[in-house]
């Protein structure tokens, strides 16, 4: 970083830190320029280049495929944006699966636009998202400036009391955007103040949304009543997707004797096994769980995200191999299938709140980047089978 960079970053730091209550970040606004997505009429031939072998050469040329396509897709157009941001979290697995620096690269030029600072809303889990990011990076090079604004705004976030009327972490795609960057807060710092609040946060929503008959989360509470056209209750897949990829995530935050894991591994243990009764025979899963012959399309970044955790609980020998081995191995190729020859990646349902349609050829950054993190634990499970 320059030393013109370091000093913005530490002026608006100074901002945030002299203010009163909760403050307005000052940092540099959104590119209007920075769509999440397409859905083109002709979106042009399927690849017929790619293979859905679970070879690590197959999967990297897969991850490199659709990582390429979407750089293309992205120049100048920096964004702070929960789409963007786990976007931006696909890269760095890619940069890492691929040891390719250009991904990592675009993201450490996003993070520099915005002075290392979080989105505009202080408390809103969308907006902490990017931090995810900008903890990897600093794991790369541990400057203090990279983490020092969303150390000094979780500060204060944490002085705010709950509201009894509104949840901070009411809608369950938060548990993907905001729990790993404040549990791995507490990891680099070494103080359990971050995490304590986090898992706080997340019980509050668990006690919530978490439907214990059915092993899955509503979407937020306005969906308790509301049932898909088969009568049962609406479960939206990308919703869950983006809880398990969440609790992944935390839990390679946490110690691995803090007291909370088994809480965190319960949940997960319990989605893994509903998506493993879920899961269609084209390997994915459809945007309404309970009523997937509604659907005509599967829902690819919900798809992703429980291939990602799914394969991540057999890498960390959470989920046994011998049941959900053939799970995620049906959905990587399903997920393969639907790589365009260009490397767009269709079946992303829209930006929304609830299972709705979409086409095949709709392609969004945040399905991209769950297609990515998915990508680096398969390889990984391809390299562990390789050397049995």
């Amino acid at each position: 970083m320059s030393l013109k960079q370091r000093g913005v970053a530490l002026a608006l730091l100074a901002g945030v830190l002299s203010s009163s209550g909760m403050i307005a970040q000052q940092a540099v606004p959104m590119d209007q320029r920075a769509k999440p997505g397409s859905s083109p009429a002709d979106p042009g031939p399927m690849a017929t280049d790619l293979s859905p072998a679970i070879k690590s050469a197959a999967i990297r040329a897969a991850v490199k495929k659709v990582a390429d396509w979407q750089l293309t897709q992205i120049v100048d157009t920096p964004s702070q944006d929960w789409t963007y941001a786990t976007l931006y979290a696909g890269f760095m697995a890619a940069s890492d699966l691929l040891k390719d620096d250009r991904y990592s690269k675009e993201v450490q030029g996003v993070a520099e636009h915005y002075n290392w600072t979080l989105g505009p809303r202080q408390i809103h889990a969308d907006d902490q998202a990017i931090g995810q990011s900008y903890i990897a990076l600093y794991r790369q090079k541990k400057d203090p400036i990279r983490l020092a604004a969303t150390r000094a705004q979780f500060d204060k976030v944490m002085l705010v009391p709950d509201d009894p009327k509104k949840e901070v972490w009411w809608w369950c795609d938060a548990l993907f955007m905001a729990p790993p960057v404040w549990a791995g807060m507490s990891k680099i710092t070494g103080d359990p103040k971050y995490r304590t609040y986090m898992d706080h946060e997340w019980e509050v929503s668990a006690n919530l949304l978490w439907d214990k008959d059915e092993s899955l989360f509503f979407r937020d509470a306005t969906y308790f009543e509301k049932r898909e056209k088969n009568g049962k209750k609406i479960f939206w897949s990308r919703g869950n997707g983006w809880v398990m990829g969440g609790i992944v995530r935390t839990l390679n935050e946490l110690p691995a004797n803090d007291p909370k894991r088994p809480y965190y591994l319960a949940k997960f243990k319990a989605m893994a096994a509903k998506m493993a009764e879920l899961q269609s025979e084209d390997g994915l899963w459809r945007p309404g769980l309970l009523d997937a012959a509604d659907y005509p399309l599967p829902e690819v970044s919900g798809s992703a995200f429980f291939v990602y955790a799914m394969a991540w609980g057999i890498n960390n020998h959470v989920l046994p191999e011998a049941k959900y081995g053939p799970v995620v191995r049906k959905g990587w190729a399903g997920l393969v299938s639907h790589i365009y020859d260009d490397g767009r990646l269709g079946a992303i349902q829209p930006i929304g709140a609830a299972p709705g349609a979409f086409t095949a050829g709709s392609s969004y950054v945040y399905g991209t980047g769950a297609f990515m993190m998915a990508g680096e634990e398969m390889n990984k499970l391809s390299l562990k089978s390789t050397k049995k």
